[in-house]
């Protein structure tokens, strides 16, 4: 056998062994996320404005990641958008991705999974009409905006409370009345008394804006109703989870330095959501409502839970998880939530 012969015999025989050698699979260089409005989201906006992730990415050895922002508000149109694959982690109010989780578990490549809880505050309900004191005033002319019927945040909400006002089985009573509306929008609407919106069931600022704008009352709290409750957390593709663990670290760990940034420097904070908002607001009134008693920053689920009991008993999901962390990341098992 001559030298050429014995190199070509090599260089097949290497070539044939790399073919059965799988290399390690890289991890995405570029994430995409969405956010809404309010202080809900604070910690995605102080993760987006300090580059958290990017800089937690880099130190888990991902290098130089590209992150995309979206600003997107509702359950419904949230989880159309992680179902048509354009997401890849989603700020969502718990009921959103409580319905999702439900409705995609056990489905192979459309499942979804909890990666951190994010914010909790009271929701209130404000109206522009005198005569609305109470839930009971309510009449279907009088609609109330919010980000998105029957699945949204603010939907689920009002219609745990309506349960706890009218009973169990009248839970839905308050849904005829609701439309969708964007909160900026529905603060114009409400502020401005000239359409079919009589009240806005929002988040801060919104609703510290409407009550100081005159001619507008709160109508109720959610907070004296159903007390503090993870209202809004991340969620992704569980593949997404899969083929990308050291990312899904990475963003637990954004978000853990995000809300660490906010309980540290509430000035700076509420500095960093003024310049981000879609609203003028004053950062001194910003802050005000990050001090909240009834505000809180953190990446553990609390409260979850009881979403997804009510949401099963109510028979918007089929499927109820035996425990809060049947429906997150395996990384935050350890951590006491609820």
């Amino acid at each position: 056998m001559t030298i050429r012969t014995c190199l070509r015999a090599a260089i097949a025989a290497l070539a044939l062994g790399a073919a059965f050698i799988t290399p390690a699979r890289a991890e995405v260089s570029e994430v995409r996320i969405s956010k809404g409005f309010g202080i809900l989201y604070l910690p995605l906006i102080v993760m987006q404005d300090q580059q958290f992730l990017e800089k937690r990415a880099k130190a888990a050895g991902l290098g130089d990641i590209k992150v995309s922002w979206l600003m997107l508000d509702g359950g419904n149109v949230i989880n159309d958008a992680m179902m048509a694959g354009t997401l890849d982690f989603a700020g969502t109010g718990a009921p959103g991705f409580v319905t999702l989780w439900a409705k995609a578990k056990g489905i192979p490549g459309v499942e979804v999974v909890g990666v951190s809880g994010m914010s909790s505050t009271s929701l209130w309900l404000m109206s522009n009409k005198p005569e609305l004191k109470a839930l009971k005033d309510f009449t279907t002319a009088d609609k109330i905006a919010l980000p998105g019927i029957k699945t949204s945040l603010a939907a689920v909400v009002l219609q745990m409370i309506a349960a706890k006002e009218f009973g169990d089985a009248a839970y839905a009573k308050m849904d005829p009345m609701t439309v969708s509306l964007p909160h900026p929008e529905a603060l114009a609407a409400l502020i401005g008394g000239k359409t079919e919106i009589k009240a806005h069931f929002t988040s801060p600022p919104f609703q510290y804006i409407e009550a100081k704008s005159p001619g507008i009352h709160r109508v109720l709290n959610s907070v004296d109703y159903l007390g503090n409750l993870t209202l809004d957390v991340t969620f992704a593709p569980k593949k997404f989870v899969d083929a990308n663990p050291k990312m899904t670290q990475a963003f637990i760990d954004a978000m853990d330095d995000a809300t660490a940034l906010i309980a540290k420097d509430k000035k700076l904070a509420a500095e960093i959501f003024a310049k981000s908002s879609k609203v003028k607001v004053d950062a001194a009134e910003v802050q005000e409502m990050i001090e909240d008693k009834d505000a809180r920053f953190t990446a553990t689920p609390e409260g979850v839970m009881q979403f997804a009991e009510f949401m099963h008993k109510a028979g918007s999901i089929k499927v109820k998880p035996a425990k809060w962390s049947d429906m997150f990341v395996p990384q935050l098992a350890g951590r006491s939530g609820s």
